[in-house]
């Protein structure tokens, strides 16, 4: 199988996982990541956080290779790699100069394909793991945003932390990691993304690392890519009593799915409201009032579903009058719209910043493998440009009155949290 795409290809090693290559010839560097269908959103409740344990142990030694080893021969190169989870993927990613490109292949197909699971690094790097959830737990700033979503989608995999809880985390063993392991990382749920200075033969170079070594461990489950469709957006009020200075807000909307014809929409949106110094929320809150150091919005989005989020830091005697701003810039928006100048200088903020991010071959590796996976598509670039100069006012305003519906927004809290009366109904508890 083989696709031409612009200036990308598209293809098919002999067992079945894709790859999607972007030459670019002056530059001296290659990025190449792997990426794969496992995520939060893939596991079950008594396994949560199975996927980014995984993506830890990879790190710790092959059969052939130790952790130590693994670090060394990036190290001698100058290579940088490392790797992340979210709740639909995990990336793992590797950028060094174009004459050292065998060597990264080599190292990161062997972490792929062989890890050791020994036991005793699993003990541990549940240690390592449980510190990272405890400095999580330490960073109010991070954790609203995640009992947002353990609000919204409860009940739901998309509602669970990437990382997992503390008991989750110490259950896993050598076979549960094994088997997870086996029915995810499989050659269909596998995406090779490369990009940057290398070679003709750059197939071949994949095909003896990659190809075939899938073959005989086929998903015997037969597990679709994403097998945890169908999660509903509840409203949620979600509080969480911490001894902190500030408090720590995040408000929630019902967003788009990542293959939503107003992708590009929402980002202008969003950009407009609250994205940087100039947008309404930071001018308004911040500027003028002097009543948050950090407030802005954002979007996150899933295969079925997403979320448009709007967060602000602020002292506690400060949240009524926090709330009524923000309430009154979502109600602004359909008062005092978005003009066509406004909309142009959007339009050329993120033309700018996606231009400017295919200067970097690791930002380029990472648009082509996470569309790939994610999209099962490329967008080239020139389309890319065109969909952002294809907004509209009109087509802004249907997303400001289907996404920002006061009477569906969910809230949370961390901080000092008994002042908050803001009458959101539904859940409402102490999150511990």
């Amino acid at each position: 199988m083989e696709k031409d795409i612009n200036q990308f290809e598209i293809k098919t090693l002999s067992n079945g996982i894709r790859v999607v290559m972007e030459h670019i010839p002056f530059v001296r560097s290659v990025a190449i990541g792997v990426y794969v269908h496992s995520g939060s959103r893939h596991e079950t409740a008594d396994v949560n956080g199975i996927s980014h344990f995984i993506e830890h142990m990879l790190f710790k030694g092959t059969a052939k290779r130790t952790a130590k080893n693994i670090a060394d021969e990036m190290d001698a190169i100058g290579g940088q790699m490392n790797a992340y989870t979210a709740k639909d993927y995990t990336c793992f990613y590797a950028r060094v100069l174009d004459e050292h490109v065998d060597i990264a292949l080599d190292v990161l197909s062997d972490m792929y394909l062989n890890p050791k699971f020994d036991e005793g690094d699993i003990k541990k790097e549940i240690n390592v793991v449980l510190e990272e959830i405890s400095m999580r737990d330490d960073s109010p700033d991070d954790l609203v945003h995640d009992i947002l979503q353990r609000g919204v989608w409860k009940g739901h995999a998309l509602g669970r932390d990437i990382a997992g809880t503390a008991k989750t985390v110490k259950s896993f063993n050598q076979d549960v990691l094994k088997e997870y392991y086996r029915n995810r990382y499989t050659a269909e749920n596998t995406i090779i993304s490369v990009a940057g200075n290398f070679g003709g033969d750059i197939i071949e170079r994949l095909e003896a690392r990659f190809g075939g070594r899938f073959a005989a461990r086929q998903n015997r489950q037969g597990q679709s890519p994403c097998p945890t469709k169908g999660a509903k957006y509840q409203r949620a009020r979600v509080l969480m009593e911490k001894d902190v200075e500030q408090l720590h807000l995040c408000l929630g909307f019902e967003g788009i799915p990542y293959k939503s014809k107003d992708s590009y929409a929402l980002s202008a949106l969003l950009t407009f409201f609250g994205s940087g110094m100039s947008s309404r929320l930071y001018q308004r809150i911040r500027e003028k009032h002097g009543l948050v150091y950090s407030v802005y919005s954002y979007g996150t989005s899933s295969v079925d579903t997403g979320l448009v989020m709007i967060y602000a830091a602020l002292n506690p005697e400060s949240y009524a009058r926090v709330m009524e701003l923000i309430v009154d810039e979502i109600k602004g928006l359909s008062s005092n719209r978005i003009t066509e100048d406004h909309l142009y200088k959007v339009k050329q903020q993120l033309k700018s910043n996606y231009l400017l991010s295919l200067e970097s071959s690791n930002s380029r590796m990472a648009s082509l493998g996470r569309g790939l996976l994610l999209r099962g598509e490329i967008t080239p670039p020139d389309e890319i440009i065109k969909k952002i100069d294809d907004i509209s006012t009109e087509q802004i305003q249907t997303l400001v009155e289907g996404v920002f519906d006061l009477d569906r927004m969910s809230l949370a809290a961390v901080g000092d949290v008994l002042g908050i009366t803001d009458g959101i109904a539904g859940q409402t508890h102490n999150d511990d």
